[in-house]
């Protein structure tokens, strides 16, 4: 199926940028702990429950992501004004002054590629590409026959 297809490019390519962008915030960076981190830059201070329903990751996992994060120097916990045992979870300075530059030129670049589109088609294939997530989120795989 052609749709399959060119999701499997998309999700190739998307890998080798999260590793890179990884690299470049710091080099003992995992690309998973790098989509925490950008999570976190848009969306943040956050508990890291939230982080774990967002992701679809099971705690003890968002756990040890937090923990590699704050051991890079890239988060802080933050008390929670509404409840003092929780913890919010927000990026540091260092993190804003490298994660910040990469979006500015992944958005250049971006741009720069799909300069012949117009803003219409770009338009549309985000609502698609949400149409087909939206379609996907909470399906199981089906199993194969055997």
């Amino acid at each position: 199926m052609k749709l399959e297809q060119e999701v499997g490019v998309l999700i190739r390519r998307v890998r080798k940028v999260i590793n890179a962008r990884a690299g470049a915030v710091h080099p003992q960076l995992q690309p998973a702990s790098y989509l925490m981190l950008s999570y976190l830059q848009e969306q943040g201070p956050v508990r890291a429950s939230v982080i774990a329903e967002v992701f679809g990751i099971d705690k003890g996992a968002i756990s040890r992501q937090v923990t590699h994060l704050v051991d890079l120097g890239l988060v802080e916990k933050q008390p929670d004004p509404d409840d003092g045992r929780a913890s919010l979870l927000c990026v540091t300075a260092m993190a804003r002054e490298r994660l910040e530059p990469m979006k500015e030129v992944r958005r250049e670049w971006v741009s720069d590629r799909l300069a012949d589109w117009t803003d219409d088609e770009v338009e549309g294939l985000a609502l698609q590409l949400g149409r087909y997530n939206e379609a996907l989120t909470g399906a199981r795989e089906p199993e194969p026959a055997g």
